[in-house]
């Protein structure tokens, strides 16, 4: 079926400029607000929690909150344009969205940024897992910080960064990444829920005993401008806010269970909300334990700040409980970047779960691939900066305002020649 945005401007040239939401069709019973909360929450709350802290560092507090602050407004406004204009057509998905208004370039441009998002977040889950597992490089002041291989048993072979994320890969990642259906890991989902909310806790806890002890660090309120590195230094911070709070690809599914758009705007305000103040909390009470020594990712600091046996263990609890945590995300991202991959690449051929030779070749090669880029760069920090200025800054604001101002140009024009 042809369908473009003249074709919709015409269907609705009687409409406002911009239209009203109007209720979705859903399968069954509609989902909660509740609900569509904590889904919304889950999509925005990832990797991105580890890096927030260091953006207070390069930015100083108050720009940092000033930031997160217009990132959220910004997301929030984002995404109640896919909403809007979803109504305006046939398709109920972000791709599909696309297509109508820019025809099939637009749909592919989507599909792209998607696998480019969801491939850099599986190579920050690695990165981070083998921060945790096996140390990092040296920080800027030439402190090194141990893994938690090499904390218990010393510094061999065995431990090193490639040997323990390959470790993970084979018998922990590949079993769960060849599930063909994605039912089949809602108990590992549940459990990584679990582990995060357990690494909050922890985090929060551990911040509020170093304050009352006065074992803390005095956090900058405004930037340390030095020179111009470090003037260029603030623009690096901005991709990794963006990308935290980037959770627009799954705006449709969200919203198809929900039924209204009118509660979904409730429940991705009440979330961005929510998230922001998780954001701040974690990246002050972050900043606020490690100070200046603060790495891009947050777990590799907890090999400090352990004055104790107590101490240590909630350390090596914290970075464990986070790393696990991601390990049983990472198929679910793979499963979504798998079948796009194959839907755009074999868009004629049978359904990935009935094809096994392709369903395993694509999964291999996806492992393979993000595990040489984790070894490769062992940075988060380069991988949120591209992302967040490239694929994810389209998903989650150039896309929705070209597609806002796609339909308001069409329905303006064809008010003008009515």
């Amino acid at each position: 079926m042809k369908t473009s945005a003249t074709n919709k401007a015409g269907l609705g040239a009687a409409a406002p400029l911009l239209p009203k939401l109007k209720p979705l069709p859903t399968e069954g019973r509609a989902a909660s607000v509740a609900g569509a909360v904590f889904n919304v929450s889950t999509s925005i709350i990832g990797a991105g929690i580890m890096s927030i802290p260091a953006t207070l560092k390069v930015l100083g507090v108050i720009p940092a909150f000033v930031s997160i602050v217009m990132v959220a407004v910004l997301a929030d406004v984002s995404s109640e344009f896919l909403m809007r204009f979803t109504n305006c057509g046939e398709s109920k998905t972000y791709a599909g969205v696309m297509y109508e208004s820019f025809g099939r370039l637009g749909s592919v441009a989507v599909q792209i940024c998607v696998m480019v998002s969801t491939f850099g977040c599986l190579i920050i889950y690695l990165i981070i897992i083998g921060d945790v597992l096996s140390g990092s490089q040296l920080d800027g002041d030439g402190a090194a910080h141990l893994g938690i291989l090499e904390e218990w048993f010393g510094i061999y072979w065995w431990n090193s960064r490639a040997f323990a994320l390959l470790f993970v890969l084979v018998f922990v990642l590949l079993p769960l990444v060849l599930f063909q259906r994605v039912e089949s890991l809602r108990f590992s989902s549940a459990v990584s829920v679990l582990l995060a909310v357990v690494f909050v806790g922890i985090c929060f806890a551990m911040a509020i005993s170093a304050l009352l002890e006065g074992k803390t660090r005095r956090p900058r309120l405004v930037p340390q401008l030095d020179n111009g590195a470090s003037f260029f230094n603030l623009f690096t911070a901005i991709p990794v806010i963006v990308t935290a709070f980037t959770f627009h690809f799954n705006v449709h599914p969200i919203a198809m269970e929900l039924g209204k758009p009118a509660d979904m705007a409730v429940a991705v305000k009440i979330s961005l909300l929510l998230c922001a103040a998780i954001y701040f909390a974690v990246g002050i009470f972050g900043y606020i334990l490690f100070g200046d020594s603060l790495m891009a990712d947050m777990l590799v600091n907890f090999d400090q700040n352990s004055y104790s046996a107590v101490g240590s263990l909630l350390n090596d609890v914290v970075r464990l409980s986070y790393a696990l945590h991601l390990m049983l995300v990472f198929p679910l991202l793979n499963f979504s970047l798998r079948a796009n991959i194959d839907e755009f690449l074999f868009p004629k051929k049978p359904p990935l779960a009935t094809d096994k030779r392709r369903f395993v070749a694509l999964t291999l090669i996806l492992l393979v691939c993000s595990y040489l880029a984790a070894v490769a760069i062992p940075n988060i920090w380069y991988f949120f900066q591209f992302i967040g200025s490239t694929s994810i800054v389209c998903l989650a604001f150039i896309f929705p305002s070209a597609i806002a101002l796609r339909y308001s140009l069409s329905l303006s024009h064809t008010h003008t020649h009515k």
